[in-house]
């Protein structure tokens, strides 16, 4: 469809207000800008702009080792042993690596918050989190520590692709999807930049599965 038709076309849509949209038709008719070429090491440009963003980022071959390497990073940075989690990460071993681990939505005293995460965008280094009755955003919002799990299989090349997957995968879009691009940052006062001013100042993303994602 050309640039006029597509005019007209929403012309008469607004002339009509009681016409059925198509929602996915009007997704798909439009045209994506220029998108930049990717290294094909999807992993490798993920963790690499993940660490530019000051996230830490680690690797697990199998969810069975997130709870050590969570401890380990706890304890390399003297935080607490108390974390709290999404539901669907509740029967990790949280316990034998020395964690206390709560399910439930996050509080203003929480220090630690442990979470999934729908996709991981390699172009920027970024986290696609989707909000739900089973993936409360506070966790990934009040705790001054976030630590993300992402799988090796959900990390994609572009913002295009996260949106282009979760519309396959999302019948009803969730309330509200929310990106992380490292610890929250300002620069506001006197153009300074602040970590934690609204938000986690301090992200671990671990990426389960084969492959790395720290920079080599």
């Amino acid at each position: 469809m050309s640039a006029r038709e597509n005019i007209l076309a929403r012309i008469a849509q607004a002339r009509s207000p009681g016409a059925p949209v198509d929602v996915d038709e009007v997704i798909h008719r439009h045209p994506r800008g220029p998108i930049p070429p990717l290294e094909k090491n999807l992993l490798q440009r993920f963790g690499e702009q993940a660490t530019r963003l000051a996230s830490d980022a680690a690797d697990a071959a199998t969810m069975g080792e997130v709870p050590n390497l969570v401890a380990a990073y706890l304890r390399a940075r003297h935080l607490p042993m108390q974390a709290i989690c999404w539901p669907a990460l509740a029967a990790l071993d949280w316990r034998a690596a020395g964690i206390e681990a709560q399910v439930r939505a996050a509080r203003g005293e929480d220090m630690v918050g442990i979470t999934g995460a729908f996709a991981g965008i390699a172009e920027t280094g970024t986290l696609m989190l989707l909000s739900g009755p089973q993936t409360p955003a506070t966790v990934s919002l009040l705790p001054e520590t976030h630590i993300a799990i992402v799988e090796k299989t959900r990390i994609v090349a572009t913002m295009e692709d996260a949106w282009d997957r979760l519309r396959a995968e999302y019948v009803t879009p969730p309330r509200a999807v929310n990106f992380v691009s490292g610890p929250s940052r300002t620069a506001d006062v006197e153009q300074t930049v602040t970590l934690g001013a609204h938000g986690p100042y301090r992200v671990l993303i671990i990426v389960v599965g084969d492959g790395q994602a720290r920079p080599t």
